[in-house]
């Protein structure tokens, strides 16, 4: 398998530009024999070696990021580690083993995330406040009350909302009705994939900046960089939508681009204008709706754009374009902070299968393959990225027979129709969205 190009996004907008620099990791320079490579440091990636350093304590574990640590998804995400996800439409019973099974990968993937958090002492503003799920218009609203008999009938501890209810806790009058999930934590996600990077075992080699431009197949694998090669028994390819996309795998993924903006630190005067909560997270019931948060260095970040852009981020034009339906979503909402400016502009992109499901598969006797999260990867990653770990090293019951379990990608036909399929695809995303853009 090779890749057709090394166009690789090196910028650091979001995120990562509202905290201390990280020093990265040097770029592979020489080769390396091992039995061990993870090709991808985000959640799954740094997941997987993780667990493979625990399982394999005597032996190295190669992990290379083609950028730096917090320049994919793992960084530019809004930071919801989600526990139980949300299924569009009403309760079907007959679905309820995948229900349970999707509940169980989630809050494997939070637990662990908890625990190494924990352990690590890893400050990526953590916090167990669980999670907002908000209806503004006609649409939604009827979504918000499918919602609450899914989980009314699975027994999930919630909180229904009413508009005077999300006025007082949130500062906002624009949504109609909302339901609060208990279960479910926010984090400073480049705060976390840097805490989760620089923690990493003694026996995890991490080298940042080594993309990998072509992967020979065989008993030993051989894996090269622009720089070096590495020779593996193993591989674990961690890496979201790229590989497939430029590999000789079927397509089964695509990269969606989104982009969001975040406001400076709000003033105590600013802050006495919204509700009770000191930090929230609030996520649409509309799949095309806005993902907005108040932070805990007392920001506010919104995202409500998403399209397909050949799988790549934003130009600068294209975003400041975009800012300005970011700005009208955040006036809508708090049309007394309309005075408060943007200072963070950014994009990223998600893997995205047709079907809405994800990627967990042995390609070959010693390649393996776990990614596309559509949006919610930070504990289903790490879920997946330990299931890998497993699944390689010979366990395929519990988590591993759960990730193996989730419905196939479907196939996708290659380009140009992809690339007009997907523009269309995503484009009804945002259909009936309304007042919740």
């Amino acid at each position: 398998m090779s890749k057709n190009h090394l166009n690789f996004d090196h910028e650091t907008k979001g995120w990562v530009d509202l905290i201390q620099p990280r020093e990265p990791r040097p770029k592979l320079t020489s080769h390396i024999d091992t039995r061990w490579l993870v090709i991808g440091a985000g959640y799954t990636g740094l997941s997987c070696a993780r667990r493979l350093a625990e399982l394999n304590p005597g032996e190295k574990i190669v992990l290379l990021e083609a950028r730096e640590v917090g320049q994919s998804a793992s960084g530019r995400n809004s930071g919801y580690a989600v526990a139980h996800s949300h299924f569009s439409g009403g309760y079907q019973k007959n679905q309820l083993d995948h229900y349970e099974r999707i509940d169980r990968i989630n809050q494997t993937g939070l637990n662990s995330l908890k625990s190494i958090i924990d352990n690590n002492h890893i400050d990526c503003d953590y916090k167990e406040s669980g999670i907002y799920h908000m209806a503004a218009d006609q649409n939604s609203s009827l979504e918000c009350d499918y919602f609450v008999d899914y989980l009314k009938k699975r027994s999930i501890e919630h909180t229904e909302l009413s508009i005077d209810e999300i006025k007082a806790k949130l500062g906002t009058s624009w949504y109609q009705k909302g339901v609060k999930v208990k279960n479910g934590a926010l984090v400073q996600p480049a705060k976390l994939v840097f805490g989760l990077a620089d923690t990493l075992p003694n026996n995890v080699e991490l080298y940042e900046n080594s993309p990998v431009t072509a992967i020979n197949l065989g008993k030993v694998n051989t894996i090269k960089t622009p720089n070096a090669s590495v020779t593996a028994l193993n591989v674990i390819m961690a890496c979201n939508y790229e590989p497939i996309a430029n590999g000789r795998h079927k397509q089964r993924v695509v990269g969606v681009t989104l982009s969001g903006s975040i406001t400076r630190v709000l003033t105590e005067e600013e802050i006495s204008l919204l509700g009770t909560e000191s930090s929230w997270g609030v996520l649409s019931l509309h799949s095309g709706g806005a993902t907005v948060r108040l932070t805990e260095d007392k920001r506010i970040s919104i995202r409500n754009t998403a399209e397909y852009n050949s799988q790549s981020l934003l130009n600068n034009e294209q975003l400041i374009e975009r800012q300005e339906i970011h700005r009208q979503a955040f006036d809508n909402r708090f049309p007394e902070l309309s005075h408060v400016p943007f200072e963070h502009l950014y994009s990223g992109v998600e893997g995205v299968t047709g079907n809405k499901t994800n990627i967990f598969k042995r390609l070959s006797s010693n390649l393996y393959f776990a990614g596309c999260y559509n949006g919610s990867g930070i504990t289903k990653g790490t879920a997946f990225g330990l299931a890998a770990a497993d699944y390689a090293c010979g366990n395929e019951e519990g988590l591993v027979d759960d990730c193996l379990s989730i419905e196939k990608p479907q196939w996708l036909p290659p380009k140009p129709i992809l690339d007009i399929g997907a523009w269309y695809v995503t484009k009804q995303r945002f259909k009936g969205v309304g007042k919740d853009r």
